[in-house]
């Protein structure tokens, strides 16, 4: 990956929607080798996909929780079954294995605490191998980055 890689990744985090020819020029390259780096950079696996940024709370989600996990085992299999179930949430935005005191880390997004409420219930307290849950509420997001540093 070169320096002109860069500047393509770096202007499709800006804005994944920009035409061709425009992100051709802030390149600058002309649209047919600036269309072959991209399409090289999709098929790497660089680029991953293309989505819209939302306003969770504008759509009725405005509560975000981050949920510490301890698994009973950290043994391959454990991890697996967990991340399995979990993907299976769509309240789950995300899901990290953890170094530290906990195993797992994710965000969750809900409508409000009742909503939060019949999630852990009737869905995240019912996975097997859960030992410990912490749950932490955010208050509000003070900074959300979408561009990658050094890109």
């Amino acid at each position: 990956m070169d320096a002109i890689d860069r500047r393509i990744i770096a202007a499709l985090q800006e804005n994944g929607r920009q035409k061709l020819g425009d992100l051709a020029e802030v390149v600058g390259l002309s649209p047919t080798p600036c269309a072959r780096r991209v399409a090289a950079l999709e098929e790497a696996g660089v680029i991953t996909g293309y989505g819209a940024r939302v306003d969770q709370a504008k759509l009725g989600l405005p509560v975000s929780v981050f949920i510490s996990v301890e698994l009973e085992s950290q043994n391959r299999e454990a991890l697996t079954q967990f991340e399995r179930a979990v993907s299976r949430m769509h309240e789950v935005m995300e899901c990290h294995l953890m170094s530290g005191n906990r195993d797992i880390l994710l965000r969750v997004v809900v409508a409000d605490l009742t909503a939060f409420d019949r999630f852990m219930e009737e869905t995240l307290m019912r996975v097997d191998g859960i030992a410990r849950m912490r749950s932490s509420f955010t208050l509000r997001t003070m900074v959300t980055r979408n561009v990658l540093p050094g890109v």
